[in-house]
């Protein structure tokens, strides 16, 4: 089989939009799912999961949470993980969140989370507001060089730490429990195991990566498993040596073991994915894939966007074509479309898809239709 760019196209949408199936069962096929607040038409979560799981509604996700059984954790950025992976990142080292320095933690800042963890065993969860009541931490400069709550920013390193979980949102904002906390790896071995299985769900969500999304995503693994920091480059060696693998145009493709993309089939539809969808995240791959640059412009200067505030790439069977801006105007949905080409396929089929991925969106923001 000779791989080129066409079957690589048709192989990365194919193995990720997969026919839509049950919440759960999407969540632990994807293993992870980006998260992002700003709703335009909705979160990134939920623009991700819409086109996975039957029936989707925008806020499914946050609704079902508890029974669902999922955790919020970072990966190779923040998200929902499944308990599977978040088992395989834990326990991390007493550091900050990976915004903030990857220092250890002072004995006073230690003494303070015990007191905290005590306060949240009693009472079985906790608001931040309710901590900040208790405790009033006052304010500390952030990562940023902005100000932040010092009891919120305490919760977010202890919930990084894993010594806290994500029960619920409310209105947005965590609530907290007590994590019981993972046992460590037993030996060497078996931290190798485990970095070796987080660089293959990684693998498994985002292939085909090229060799230099390969390496950029494992050194994102940082994040997950800032333990084994050290140890990412021999976890990037192992992962070249068991995954399958192609040279196209010069550049050195990878994909899971057993994994055909010749065997991948497209199908007529339109489709406006989230802007951190797997299938367009990783931004250079999307260049060599669909040949033009997407860039997430939400924190653009409103004159220097080219595409809009939060264009949604636009795809067409197994091509990436342009891009939509949606929101909802009341009960309707308003909508405004640009083409890499500068005009919409001219195929009647094109127009079917694209009304009817609209109506597909109207229902999952329960918009009229």
């Amino acid at each position: 089989m000779t791989v080129n760019l066409e079957l690589l196209r048709g192989f990365t949408v194919d193995r990720s939009l997969f026919p839509p199936i049950g919440l759960k069962r999407a969540i632990e096929k994807l293993g992870f799912v980006q998260a992002d607040p700003i709703r335009a038409p909705a979160r990134a979560q939920d623009l991700t999961l819409r086109h996975r799981v039957e029936g989707y509604r925008a806020g499914d996700l946050e609704k079902g949470y508890a029974r669902l059984g999922i955790e919020e954790d970072f990966f190779v950025t923040y998200g929902f993980v499944t308990p599977g992976l978040h088992a395989l990142m834990h326990p991390r080292p007493d550091i900050d969140v990976p915004a903030g320095a990857p220092r250890a933690w002072s004995a006073a800042r230690r003494r303070r989370a015990r007191l905290l963890l005590e306060f949240i065993r009693e009472r079985g969860e906790a608001h931040p507001r309710d901590v900040d009541r208790k405790f009033s931490h006052g304010r500390v400069t952030n990562f940023w060089g902005g100000s932040s709550n010092a009891t919120t920013q305490l919760l977010d390193a202890m919930h990084y730490r894993g010594l806290l979980r994500v029960v619920r949102r409310d209105k947005g904002i965590r609530v907290y429990a007590i994590q019981e906390r993972e046992a460590p790896p037993a030996g060497t071995m078996e931290s190798r195991a485990r970095l070796d299985a987080l660089v293959d769900a990684a693998v498994r969500l985002y292939a085909p990566l090229t060799a230099a999304g390969l390496s950029f995503l494992v050194r994102r693994l940082r994040f997950a498993a800032p333990q084994w920091k050290h140890d990412l480059s021999a976890g990037l060696k192992r992962a070249k040596e068991r995954l399958a693998r192609a040279k196209v145009d010069g550049v050195e493709w990878y994909w899971p073991d057993r994994e055909d993309p010749a065997r991948s089939s497209v199908s007529e539809t339109v489709r406006l994915l989230a802007p951190f969808d797997p299938v367009v995240r990783d931004r250079d791959r999307f260049e060599r894939l669909w040949g033009w640059t997407y860039r997430f412009e939400a924190y653009t200067p409103p004159a220097k966007r080219k595409l809009g505030y939060y264009a949604l790439p636009l795809l067409w069977r197994d091509r990436v074509i342009g891009w939509g801006n949606l929101s909802a105007k009341g009960e309707a949905l308003a909508c405004s479309f640009g083409y890499v080409a500068g005009a919409p396929p001219r195929e009647r089929a094109f127009s079917r898809e694209l009304e009817a991925e609209l109506d597909r969106t109207r229902r999952f923001l329960a918009l009229n239709v």
